[in-house]
């Protein structure tokens, strides 16, 4: 069965899952995402995924941490979605879907009019997925030195 919590800074052990996943997906992306300060976002989790301005939402399959997906604002009316995750084990069971419908939900209850998110060329099912769901491709909006980013925008109300 698959569960989705919203997380706190009470929730001491799923954090460490969270943390844990977003280490296994910056692993799976092969690269170094030192000019986002990753290192110091992990430490401090929630941090900018905290309420009242963003949320962090865990997936779990009968209590095994299986996926993720944070929220952060970026301004009054822009939030930017980050770290969409789903251990190999686990995909096809439509946890990214349900991560993301989420995690949009979350940020249209926050008053957010938009959710950005930067992903690689290289990530086409992550862009079908994103396209799936209304996002449509922007010019950047923040700083990526990564080949192939590509940045994305969807309205939200």
């Amino acid at each position: 069965m698959v569960e989705y919590r919203f997380l706190t800074e009470a929730n001491k052990e799923e954090l460490e899952a969270v943390k844990q996943l977003f280490r296994e997906y910056t692993e799976s992306l092969g690269l170094d995402l030192g000019f986002q300060d990753f290192e110091a976002e992990c430490k401090a989790l929630p941090g900018k995924y905290a309420a009242p301005d963003g949320a962090l939402l865990l997936a779990l399959v009968d209590g095994e941490a299986a996926g993720c997906i944070a929220v952060r604002k970026s301004d009054e009316r822009i939030c930017e979605m980050k770290r969409l995750y789903v251990r190999d084990r686990y995909r096809g069971l439509k946890i990214g879907k349900t991560l993301i419908q989420m995690i949009i939900e979350k940020a249209e209850q926050l008053s957010y009019d938009y959710m950005r998110l930067d992903t690689l060329a290289r990530m086409t099912s992550a862009q079908a997925l994103y396209r799936a769901f209304g996002f449509y491709e922007i010019e950047p909006y923040i700083f990526n030195p990564l080949d192939g980013a590509i940045f994305m925008e969807r309205k939200l109300r």
